[in-house]
């Protein structure tokens, strides 16, 4: 594991741990007890945030412009230093170890960590979007065209990324967007890996993956060693590392009143709770 990068994930809050008692809602009604949003590394979950914004006014404003603008408010975050320049000059040196032609990266997030190393290294970039099409970008700080199959064909891409969940976003959109123009990828770089199966599905597109940290039991147990978490919470994450479906049903018996207490709330307790209940992961 790479300390830096981990120590980064904690100062940014990018990996935030929940108390043992009270778990965080995940988006799909599951209960869980810590989230990733690596993006924060950028410098913080504000910056984060403002940052998002600056990329979806640039992309409904026009999407050749895009990547010009986009890349022109990460360099300003790179230029400061802190995390995100340590990340981003890791990432560029982890890239050096692969042979491609161009870099890419999909809409949104991607383009946090795809656009700097581009530059770092000298390299094109292929800003994809999610409706699967794309600009391509000679220099970032130039303007952008419409890539071609005559202008990719025979190129290779490596397409660098924030997190890799089950790598659906790859599978779905950014490789069959890459082939599709002729060019081809074999590798992908990514910050962090959550092991919840995405190195199998690249494996099976024929991508391999190398991250710089990796959220499995060993992570846990490390920075709980480290003093990071304390041990309740690294018993609570090992359980749900474990079995995330049993994990839940475990807590929700032994916390009979937590469903009635989060619809009690209103908000989005109350919809994550409800959404629980729908899919059957919860009772009344």
């Amino acid at each position: 594991m790479n300390d830096k990068v981990i120590d980064a994930l904690f100062e940014t809050e990018a990996i935030r741990m929940a108390p043992a008692d009270h778990p965080f809602w995940y988006t799909s009604g599951m209960l869980g007890p810590f989230y990733c949003n690596t993006h924060f590394l950028l410098k913080s979950e504000q910056d984060a945030g403002d940052m998002l914004k600056v990329i979806e006014s640039a992309i409904a404003e026009d999407k050749l412009t895009a990547p010009k603008k986009i890349f022109a408010e990460l360099k300003k975050y790179y230029d400061l230093g802190g995390t995100f320049k340590m990340t981003m000059d890791r990432l560029a040196e982890e890239a050096k170890n692969y042979e491609f032609d161009f870099i890419s990266g999909g809409e949104r997030r991607d383009y946090f960590f795809s656009m700097i190393p581009a530059y770092l290294l000298g390299k094109p970039h292929l800003t994809i979007y999610k409706d699967m099409s794309s600009a391509y970008s000679e220099d970032l700080e130039g303007e952008a065209v419409v890539p071609t199959e005559e202008m990719l064909k025979g190129k290779k891409a490596l397409h660098i990324c924030d997190l890799i969940n089950t790598a659906s976003s790859y599978e779905r959109a950014w490789v069959p967007a890459i082939r599709a123009l002729g060019a081809d990828i074999t590798d992908t770089l990514a910050v962090v890996d959550r092991c919840q199966g995405g190195a199998e599905v690249l494996a099976n597109l024929g991508v391999k993956l190398k991250t710089l940290t990796k959220i499995n039991a060993e992570f846990f147990v490390d920075i709980y060693n480290n003093g990071k978490i304390d041990e309740a919470q690294k018993d609570f994450v090992l359980k749900y590392l474990s079995s995330p479906s049993e994990y839940m049903t475990h807590f929700l018996n032994t916390h009979p009143d937590f469903i009635a207490g989060e619809l009690a709330k209103g908000g989005k307790p109350a919809e994550r709770a409800k959404l629980a209940i729908e899919k059957g992961y919860a009772n009344t």
